[in-house]
């Protein structure tokens, strides 16, 4: 059998963000999807993760599930049979991008996490069209059920993280880097530079979406993960 996909989800986001892929993937293969709120630092969560993941698994992220698939990889080469990434970003927080993070925590707190949340996932994030109403929704939906606890955590584990460009450079496995062109958070030209750094990656623009592809444009994602799973693994 081939093996288990393991699925990590954007901040704020649950097993819904891949509801489509979800639907096709899992009548080929074992398809799980794994939370990541259950730290206040990304190698936590990866830790946390790692003790419950199985022995070895194909393993893909969207966005700050991208952040923590790379520490994974970063901890557990030896597990990771291929990795895709998807609207990411491999690098650390500058002193000044962490602290922007700063006046939607208070917000969070302050019971506004409904505005908070709509100053992180601003409109312009998504692609253009009638879609983009309906993607918005589908993500304030999670993201208000997860509630401001979760939220606080992740904000912190984003401030904290760690520059990932070494753990790419040493990627040894089949490695999708996947991104909307419409993106405007983590940007296509971030994801033609974290390409670069794998070994043996495959750039896969979507040109119908932004910075949730997976709900944006569904099947062109899913086409792109079967491929990528069919890829032949790479000897190590």
């Amino acid at each position: 059998m081939s093996e288990p996909l393991v699925l990590l989800p954007g901040m704020m986001c649950d097993a819904r963000l891949f509801a489509p892929q979800l639907n096709v993937l899992s009548r080929e293969r074992v398809v799980s999807i794994a939370p990541i709120t259950g730290g206040e630092r990304v190698e936590e969560i990866a830790s946390g993760l790692l003790d419950a993941l199985p022995r070895k698994f194909a393993l893909a992220g969207l966005s700050m599930g991208g952040i923590v698939a790379m520490e994974i990889l970063r901890r557990a080469p030896d597990r990771v049979t291929r990795i895709a990434l998807m609207d990411t970003n491999p690098l650390a927080e500058t002193p000044q991008s962490a602290s922007a993070y700063e006046p939607l925590l208070i917000k969070a707190r302050a019971g506004r996490l409904d505005e908070a949340l709509r100053d992180m996932m601003r409109p312009d994030f998504l692609a253009p069209g009638p879609g983009r109403v309906t993607v918005m929704n589908a993500f304030l939906e999670m993201a208000i059920e997860m509630g401001p606890a979760v939220f606080d955590r992740q904000i912190r584990a984003l401030q904290r993280r760690r520059d990932q460009q070494p753990t790419l450079r040493r990627c040894k496995v089949p490695a999708l880097v996947l991104c909307g062109v419409h993106d405007g958070l983590t940007p296509p030209k971030r994801h033609t530079f974290m390409a670069e750094l794998i070994p043996y990656a495959e750039l896969r623009l979507i040109d119908e979406a932004g910075h949730l592809p997976t709900l944006e444009a569904p099947e062109a994602v899913t086409q792109a993960l079967r491929d990528w799973l069919a890829q032949p693994l790479v000897l190590r």
